[in-house]
């Protein structure tokens, strides 16, 4: 008996040592080549958790939905810092700048609202009121459609141009990412508390395909690789990215990845997938053969860091990092190396 709770004891010593080792490799830093610190620029009013992010490329401002703070913050790219901030939003969660306008439109999680801002003066242009919790957003320029996930299971569609709701997709819960395939006239749509992802057909604002997996799950971020047709979905529990064919919705790869995934973005340029996680570290896929998607970086970052934005005409990665142990919220931007 008590060879046997040695043996047991020694057993068990081995595998924590084990996933020790396991643990420690995955967090080795590598591929610093690919990605290369260019700039951090304060946050230092800038208090709590910090969410999605959009981009005016004329300008080089990046806003950013300040959740944590009630605020949105306007940030010069090229003068490394804010040049205006609005206050007392209502829990800001997704940002979206519509260049055909020169608007911003920001959805708030605590109210529901969406309000449009003047992107040249800041004055608030439109408002546009959903049920509760207003999250993510996705700007068509082609059809001058904002779609903003809300509630306990919708989509609102909005008409750039008057500000108006036009239409409403009817989801079995809240949605997190999405994203549009418009080859496919399909949204892609991440649904963690069912398990599952959607597919939407953009004409008849219908669910027309529901892929229901129950490992892994917290299916967060989500991106596409629009030209052949692939969902990529970065699960938190556990941390895993998924491929899937966008049309069957078979799993083609699954790796393990980064934890506390918020986004993930593909490069088509470089067949690469850049993956922002709130344990510290990006992480790079690269796209090796038809299903083969081999991690080539692990980079470091911040704690909590988990929001980001990719930028391909600029070739930067921006990540949000929020204030934590003395240091001041800042937007970590990277350069890639092409």
């Amino acid at each position: 008996m008590k060879l046997f709770k040695v043996r047991s004891c020694f057993i068990i010593l081995l595998m924590a040592v084990s996933g020790c080792i396991i643990s420690c490799r995955a967090q080795e830093t590598f591929g610093t080549n690919l990605l290369k610190l260019e700039k951090e620029i304060a946050l230092p009013s800038v208090k709590g958790r910090i969410d999605h992010m959009d981009i005016n490329l004329k300008a080089r401002i990046v806003y950013i939905a300040a959740l944590g703070n009630n605020s949105l913050e306007a940030v010069s790219l090229t003068d490394g810092k804010i040049i205006h901030s609005i206050p007392g939003l209502d829990e800001p969660q997704g940002v979206g700048y519509i260049p055909q306008h020169e608007e911003i439109v920001v959805a708030n999680g605590g109210s529901g609202d969406c309000y449009f801002y003047n992107a040249n003066s800041f004055e608030k242009v439109g408002a546009v009121h959903l049920s509760s919790d207003a999250d993510d957003i996705r700007y068509d320029s082609a059809s001058k459609r904002i779609y903003v996930g809300y509630g306990d299971g919708g989509i609102a569609v909005i008409d750039a141009d008057t500000h108006k709701q036009i239409g409403d997709v009817k989801l079995p819960a809240h949605p997190e990412s999405f994203q549009i395939d418009k080859k496919l006239n399909l949204l892609f749509v991440n649904l963690p508390n069912a398990h599952m992802i959607a597919s939407v057909n953009l004409t008849s604002m219908q669910v027309i395909n529901k892929w229901v997996r129950n490992m892994p799950t917290a299916n967060f971020p989500m991106a596409l690789d629009e030209m052949n047709h692939r969902v990529m979905i970065g699960y938190r529990h556990p941390a895993r990215l998924v491929v899937l064919d966008g049309k069957t919705g078979k799993e083609m790869s699954i790796n393990s990845m980064v934890g506390d995934a918020d986004d993930l973005y593909y490069d088509r340029q470089t067949a690469e997938v850049y993956i922002s996680g709130g344990d510290g570290y990006i992480n790079i896929f690269r796209q090796s053969a038809t299903n083969i998607y081999k991690q080539v970086a692990n980079i470091t970052t911040r704690s909590g860091a988990r929001t980001s934005l990719f930028v391909p005409e600029l070739r930067i990665f921006a990540i949000a990092a929020r204030a934590q142990s003395g240091k001041s919220a800042s937007l970590l931007v990277f350069k890639t190396d092409r």
